[in-house]
C-alpha cells in the first residue's frame, strides 16, 4: 500500500495510490500528476547516516569505521515531490544524493535488531540535498550544510510492507542518470539503522531515518530537474532554483570554496583524488561576516 499526502481543495488530505490515481478516504479522486505533493510523513527529526554504501566509500578511498557516524536535518528542511529546492544566490556547491528513508510506526528505545521491523512503517525516497560551501565550518553538524530550508525532499508516498533487498537506486539530472546503486550496497542496513539509533534515542511514530547515498553525487545548477528512483518506491522529483538574495556576510559562516568544499562537493572528480588529502583550511583565511567576535586572539 502506498500513502500519500496532498493538498485537496485547499486541505492536507491523506490519499492512497490506485495506480495513476489518488483516492481520499471520502472518495475524491485526483490524477498523481496534478496533484500538489507534501512530504509523506510529519516527522519530529530527521537522522542521517553519514557513509553507508560501499561505492560511495571506495569513490573517496576512505575506510568504513566500525559502526554509522550520524547528523540530523531540522524538520524545517522538509520538502515534497514536486517541490523547489533553493540555491542561495552566493553558493555554487549545491550536491543531490539520493537516498532511501526510513519511516517510524511504532515508539521505539532500546530494541533489539531481530525486532527492528515492527517498528518501521514503512519507506520513502529522499534527496539529502548538501551545501557543501559551508563545509569548512559545518562538516562535523553538517547543520547549514545538509539543514537550510527545502534541503530534504522526501516522497512522493510512503510505501508499507517494502522488501528493501536487492533493490536498485538510480538518481538522474535532467534524465541523465548519474547515480547508480543498489542496496545491496550498504554496509548497514534498514533495521541496523533503526535499532542503532534507538539505543539512545527514543524514535516516534513519522520520525524519519536517511540510510545514505550511493557514488557520484556532483553538484547541480538552478533549471535542473533531480529525479531519484527506487525499485518499488517510485520516483522523487524535484527542480532546482537560485534565491534571489544572498546568504547574509553579516553575521556567521561565509560560503567558502576551499579545498574541503570542492574535495566533497567533486567527490570522484576533485583533481587531487587519490593523491592526497585535501589541506586543511587556515582559520585565518576564513572570510569574516561583518560583525566580528567580540573577544579576538
Amino acid at each position: 500500500m502506498e500513502y500519500r499526502r496532498i493538498l485537496l481543495d485547499g486541505n492536507v488530505v491523506e490519499v492512497v495510490r490506485d495506480g495513476d490515481t489518488l483516492v481520499a478516504a471520502d472518495g475524491r479522486r485526483v490524477e498523481a500528476a496534478t496533484a500538489t505533493h507534501l512530504a509523506p510523513v510529519s516527522p519530529t527529526k530527521i537522522l542521517c547516516c553519514h557513509l553507508n554504501h560501499v561505492s560511495r566509500v571506495r569513490e573517496f578511498g576512505i575506510s568504513l569505521p566500525p559502526a554509522p557516524t550520524w547528523f540530523q536535518k531540522p524538520v524545517s528542511a522538509l520538502n515534497s515531490h514536486g517541490g523547489a529546492v533553493v540555491r542561495p544566490a552566493n553558493c555554487h556547491y549545491l550536491n543531490y544524493e539520493g537516498e532511501i528513508a526510513i519511516v517510524i510506526g511504532r515508539t521505539a528505545r532500546n530494541i533489539k535488531l531481530e525486532d527492528a521491523a515492527y517498528y518501521i512503517a514503512g519507506y520513502t525516497i529522499a534527496n539529502d540535498f548538501g551545501l557543501h560551501d559551508f563545509r569548512d565550518t559545518d562538516a562535523g553538524s553538517m547543520l547549514r550544510v545538509k539543514g537550510a530550508d527545502t534541503l530534504c525532499p522526501l516522497g512522493p508516498g510512503l510505501v508499507t510492507a517494502w522488501d528493501f533487498r536487492s533493490k536498485a537506486m538510480r538518481t538522474s539530472v535532467n534524465g541523465v542518470v548519474r547515480q547508480d546503486g543498489t542496496t545491496d550496497e550498504m554496509a548497514w542496513d534498514m533495521h541496523y539503522l533503526v535499532t542503532d539509533v534507538a539505543r539512545l534515542i527514543t524514535l516516534v511514530p513519522g520520525d524519519v531515518i536517511l540510510s545514505g547515498t550511493p557514488a557520484f553525487s556532483r553538484p547541480v545548477e538552478p533549471g535542473d530537474v533531480v529525479t531519484v528512483e527506487v525499485e518499488g518506491l517510485g520516483a522523487l522529483r524535484n527542480h532546482i532554483v537560485s534565491s534571489p538574495d544572498p546568504v547574509s556576510d553579516e553575521v556567521g559562516a561565509q560560503p567558502t570554496a576551499t579545498e574541503e568544499v570542492l574535495s566533497t562537493a567533486l567527490g570522484g572528480d576533485w583533481e587531487f583524488r587519490g593523491q592526497r588529502r585535501p589541506e586543511p583550511t587556515d582559520r585565518a583565511a576564513l572570510p569574516y561576516p561583518l560583525v566580528h567576535p567580540r573577544y579576538e586572539s
